[in-house]
């Protein structure tokens, strides 16, 4: 019995023991699922909903969703380290900032120092942050961070005039946005995975201060204000404003390839300014020119100075290194020549050199402001005109279209003014394939028909006028008028006059309508024009604006044949 008792309860307990493990089995198979299902549903999840998932309060410190969220973790974490940033960068930016200075130091002034330098408490905001997209096969990382400063430093600047005056200017009431841009490169395999840094200002948006002499009223001193904030502004733009860049080595190893390199030259001819402020309380303003691309003084060029005229015609040419040439522009400021006191800004204006199309003359009048930065005013300030050519190194010459008609093919002497391409020489002679642009003489005729004039101002009692045309050819000053055309506002002359003209790309016909009577005369305006247009287009026929007068238009007729000689050397 008991044997028989033990075989019953053995086979219950096993198939107890069955049943258990098969329940098991199963309860296991049913968390299995239910644990896939679950992580299937977290794969397909989006940070929004974790986000409703979990709130705010409990994400742990590190963890950021969006660049906001970032930038508030980065400017956060310099709020706490600006103190020791200051105290540790105030000696270093003075050791680095002063020779800067002194380099960009203004003529006025004898010597530029700092007398008192600290950041002070205001860190700045980083307000933007982005990656660039890099040619793989440069092999470098490009960051670009938004910077705005609303600063607080306690600047103290002890300057000398060249008088032997000394001054102690503060600088105050700083406001600053800009976009740095910060190059990894060259990628390599060796910790930290990059060469060098290069760093730069790649676009000042704003940048606004004041000076104030301790003490006393700046204003006192004629000119210093602006000499300085000129200073300090041509002192950022000539030393880190894109394209120029700073390089830091990380890893030893020759990094000038880095550097900006010359892409293109700019040619400028500086023909004249009109209305200009009259600064001077006895006889007119005396304005002079200082063109720039880069602020360096090695590469600024200054025109002369004409005394005594609110419309100066200078006609001079200059021309410009180009390292960028769609982010470059072409600056240019007018002042006052005010003899051995400092010169007075007239005004000042710049052309972006991306709106100009490579190989082809632009001509603009460009309206002169106070500032380019911050325009604290709408005066008049007069204007100034330019013409532009920008040609590309390496280009082809063939590629080159007239400057003033697309459809106009290039002429022998145009061809004689295109510059070879950098460095480039012609492969069947050795020689260069063209002479460069200062060292072409182009010599000819030209011919001009004075056709009529229209709506001239009436400047005689009976509300008519006697005009007559005088043409004047700068350089060698020769003169001709036409006759005079009695009791009229729209004279026709039909009269045509040759001129002999030994370098033309340095000449200039200046067209003056008169009004003649018998106790005198009276100017009813002028033509300024360069003879840049002719030589490309060899024939012309059109309408121009009298300057300087309320109403009037003159038609002209010019016909050039060149002959493009050489400059001994």
């Amino acid at each position: 019995m008991s044997f028989f008792s033990g075989i019953f309860l053995g086979v219950v307990v096993g198939v107890l023991l069955i049943i258990a493990l098969a329940r098991a089995g199963n309860v296991r198979a049913k968390h299995r699922s239910d644990l896939a299902t679950t992580i299937a549903a977290f794969a397909r999840m989006t940070a929004q909903d974790s986000r409703k998932i979990l709130p705010k309060e409990f994400y742990p410190s590190w963890v950021v969703f969006t660049q906001r969220q970032k930038l508030t973790w980065l400017n956060l974490q310099l709020d706490k380290i600006w103190p020791y940033v200051d105290a540790a960068a105030s000696e270093l930016i003075r050791s680095n900032v002063e020779p800067v200075l002194e380099q960009f130091r203004p003529a006025i002034l004898s010597s530029l120092k700092f007398s008192k330098l600290t950041l002070g408490t205001v860190a700045p905001n980083f307000t933007g942050i982005a990656v660039l997209e890099d040619e793989p096969e440069t092999g470098g990382i490009t960051l670009e961070l938004e910077m705005q400063w609303d600063g607080n430093p306690n600047i103290v600047l002890d300057i000398k005039t060249k008088l032997g005056v000394s001054l102690p200017v503060q600088v105050k009431d700083i406001a600053f946005t800009g976009l740095f841009r910060l190059i990894f490169k060259p990628l390599v395999d060796e910790f930290p995975c990059f060469g060098a840094v290069c760093y730069s200002l790649r676009k000042k948006k704003n940048l606004d201060f004041k000076l104030k002499i301790i003490g006393g009223d700046i204003s006192s001193i004629p000119g210093v204000s602006d000499a300085i904030e000129e200073t300090i502004r041509d002192a950022i733009e000539g030393t880190i404003t894109w394209p120029v860049r700073k390089i830091v080595p990380i890893i030893a190893g020759d990094y000038s390839d880095l550097e900006a390199k010359p892409v293109g030259t700019l040619e400028v001819k500086l023909v004249q300014a009109k209305e200009l402020t009259n600064k001077d309380i006895i006889g007119k303003s005396d304005p002079y020119a200082v063109l720039f691309v880069r602020p360096l003084k090695e590469r600024m060029k200054t025109s002369k100075t004409i005394n005594n005229q609110l419309n100066p015609i200078w006609n001079e040419h200059f021309d410009f290194v180009v390292e960028d040439a769609s982010t470059q522009h072409l600056t240019i400021r007018v002042f006052d020549d005010e003899g051995v006191q400092a010169s007075e800004l007239l005004g000042c204006a710049q052309v972006a050199l991306k709106d100009l199309e490579p190989g082809k003359v632009k001509d603009v009048w460009l309206k002169l402001v106070k500032d380019l930065d911050i325009q604290r005013d709408n005066k008049y300030r007069g204007q100034v005109h330019l013409e532009l050519l920008y040609y590309p190194f390496g280009t082809d010459q063939s590629l080159y279209i007239n400057p003033f008609n697309p459809d106009y093919a290039l002429t022998s002497v145009e061809k004689a003014l295109k510059p070879a391409p950098n460095g480039s020489e012609d492969a069947d002679s050795g020689k260069q394939s063209s002479p460069k642009k200062r060292d072409v003489i182009v010599r000819g005729v030209l011919s001009v028909t004075v056709i009529a004039a229209e709506d001239l101002p009436a400047v005689d009692f009976m509300g008519k006028a006697d005009p007559y045309v005088v043409l004047i050819m700068k350089k060698s000053e020769t003169k001709v008028k036409t006759r005079v055309v009695h009791d009229t506002l729209n004279p026709v002359w039909n009269q045509t006059f040759d001129f002999l003209v030994e370098d033309a790309l340095h000449d200039m016909l200046i067209v003056e309508v008169w009004d003649h009577d018998t106790f005198g005369k009276d100017k009813l305006g002028r033509v300024i024009m360069t003879l840049t247009r002719a030589i490309l287009e060899g024939e012309i026929q059109d309408c121009f604006p009298l300057e300087g007068a309320k109403s009037g238009r003159i038609y002209l007729h010019l016909k050039w044949a060149a002959q493009p000689i050489f400059r001994d050397t």
